[in-house]
């Protein structure tokens, strides 16, 4: 029922704009869901079988790619990744961070160590990144943690390259 919720607030929305923000405060995937430009992260966290994790107490740092970050995967990929749900959790549990990291508590060079278990590096030069992607919308509140979002899909060191 929660990916169903999920899914049909994923449609109500096109982005993090202040009618999403005006409702009772959601946990992540409520949240990202609301933005309406997270569907095939949605679905992926509902192919890895994250989707109770994510909905957990946290709190959670999620670095979330958009729609955009994960059609701008080499062809085929994607389909790849939601084929295989070991792989896919360990990427996308690669987002993840334990604990609530603000934008303000990044730091340049900074070590993350994500739910995955490898380090992610935040540099802060010409805008806050992870591993190289873009932090275009940080601090995105959320009841069980913070969204940041990011406009790439990051992975983490044991994943083959694509």
């Amino acid at each position: 029922m929660r990916m169903t919720l999920l899914a049909a607030s994923a449609a109500a929305f096109a982005g993090f704009g202040t009618l999403a923000f005006a409702q009772e405060e959601q946990d992540i995937l409520g949240t990202a869901a609301a933005a309406g430009n997270f569907t095939t992260l949605a679905a992926a966290v509902e192919a890895a079988g994250l989707t109770e994790t994510l909905s957990g107490e946290g709190p959670f740092t999620v670095f979330a790619p958009t729609d955009d970050a994960f059609a701008a995967l080499p062809a085929g990929t994607l389909d790849e990744l939601l084929a295989n749900p070991e792989q896919l959790a360990s990427i996308l549990t690669y987002h993840v961070v334990s604990g609530e990291v603000t934008s303000d508590q990044l730091t340049e060079g900074q070590e993350v160590t994500t739910v995955n278990g490898a380090p992610a590096t935040i540099t802060l030069e010409g805008g806050p990144k992870i591993n190289g992607a873009n932090i275009t919308t940080p601090d995105v509140q959320a009841s069980n943690g913070v969204i940041h979002v990011i406009d790439g899909v990051i992975l983490p060191p044991e994943a083959p390259a694509q």
